[in-house]
């Protein structure tokens, strides 16, 4: 049985990177009953707040998610292209050290204005970036007061009003602590999240948690791939190789979509460049992975993954679809990536959203995600009544295991049609 468990806290560090500039709404002082000395300030350019978000991001704790790489990429390749206003709002005590950072932003949909989180599509975890002693200082009670206090300044603040709330894959916890966000009634989302904890040996881990009858099967299905060229693993560094690289992914992925019958992400404008761009940039490529699995010539099976602080985010993979699919690329080259992240000296191997079957049969940690969401106006209501509906009714489907199923036929049944 898995339980929930907390992620650790992530350090890094990396070089500036210019995501915009936005106005500065002036310094506020949060209301005395709090017992709090404790100033909130709201931006709207990245790179007003990026010393203090490196700061925190060293000091406190987040996911990789809420990194400023990975926000900063986002907004100039995807964000800036839709009109997202980013909403970073700063929470400081007297002594001037940030104790939390809100990395939102206002989305334009249908003439309504939505209060989300930054990249909050494309993140598999969204949530606050805490300083370690945040619980410590500010008690569930306190947020609540200090999140009415952060909607009325947003709300307050000119081009900043909004219609209504939608905060999706929030965590259950950030780092070793609950996540505030959690106590404003969110609800839990369809899907969790799947973790398991690397030892010190890949080779003690893997008899750990593979059956010797699995163990044999994979050996006899390496020994198969074999037959076709040389297996090797790959990890994968110079500019050329790696645009190369993730256009075989995104094309393995887009048929592995229309196969199963789900959009194609990576056909939205800017998807594909900001993932390129986050692996190619001297500002964030220390903390992508690009690697691959080849058969001689084959790029059998391909992953791009986030490696931050002591754990490594397993984000996207894919693998070929041609007469070396029944033998396992896919599962091969994750064996290779475990065994990569534990002579890494990881501690974490974070699979991310999603309940697939092979995410069960490695993790032993689980990781609950919520959903919030709030109307602000009448019109906002309305929608934030839809937007409830809708995830509630994806959540009932996908937690009836018979449902889910048929669902699932039917999607893969009209997919390819709507795909051709």
């Amino acid at each position: 049985m898995t339980r929930a468990s907390p992620l650790t806290a992530f350090r890094t560090t990396a070089g500036p990177v210019d995501a915009g500039r936005g106005a500065l709404a002036p310094l506020a002082e949060l209301s005395r009953d709090l017992g709090l000395e404790l100033n909130i300030s709201i931006h709207t350019g990245l790179d007003e707040v990026e010393d203090h978000w490196r700061r925190l991001q060293q000091s406190g704790e987040c996911t990789a998610f809420q990194s400023f790489e990975w926000l900063a990429t986002w907004q100039r390749h995807v964000g800036s292209r839709e009109r997202t206003v980013p909403v970073i709002v700063v929470g400081r005590f007297a002594d001037d050290s940030p104790t939390f950072i809100l990395p939102l932003a206002i989305e334009t949909r249908r003439s309504l204005r939505r209060l989300c989180w930054l990249g909050q599509e494309l993140c598999d975890y969204n949530g606050p970036l805490l300083a370690r002693d945040f619980a410590q200082r500010v008690t569930p009670e306190r947020f609540l007061a200090l999140w009415r206090e952060v909607c009325a300044r947003v709300q307050s603040t000119r081009d900043l009003h909004y219609d209504w709330i939608e905060f999706e894959k929030m965590p259950q916890t950030i780092g070793v602590q609950s996540n505030p966000f959690v106590s404003l009634g969110a609800v839990p989302n369809a899907n969790s999240a799947h973790i398991t904890q690397l030892g010190d040996d890949w080779e003690a881990f893997y008899r750990a948690r593979r059956s010797s009858a699995t163990r044999r099967r994979d050996r006899a299905k390496r020994k198969h791939l074999s037959e076709f060229g040389e297996v090797r693993f790959e990890t994968v560094n110079e500019p050329v190789d790696l645009r190369l690289t993730l256009d075989t992914l995104w094309e393995q992925k887009r048929r592995i979509f229309a196969r199963k019958g789900i959009s194609d992400i990576f056909a939205r404008p800017g998807y594909r460049e900001f993932f390129a761009g986050f692996a190619a940039n001297p500002d964030s490529r220390h903390l992508a992975h690009v690697s691959r699995v080849r058969i001689g010539s084959t790029c059998a099976a391909a992953n791009f993954a986030i490696v931050f602080g002591d754990c490594y985010y397993h984000v996207l993979s894919s693998y070929c679809d041609n007469e070396l699919t029944r033998y396992g690329p896919g599962t091969l080259h994750l064996r290779e990536l475990l065994a990569y992240a534990i002579e890494r000296g990881l501690r974490l191997f974070d699979f991310t959203i999603g309940d697939e079957r092979y995410k069960l049969e490695w993790s032993d940690l689980r990781l609950k995600l919520y959903d919030y969401s709030e109307g602000a106006s009448w019109r906002g209501r309305a929608f934030s009544l839809l937007s409830s509906l809708r995830r509630r009714s994806k959540r009932f489907i996908k937690q009836t295991p018979p449902l889910w199923q048929l669902v699932s036929h039917l999607r893969s049944a009209v997919g390819p049609l709507r795909h051709s």
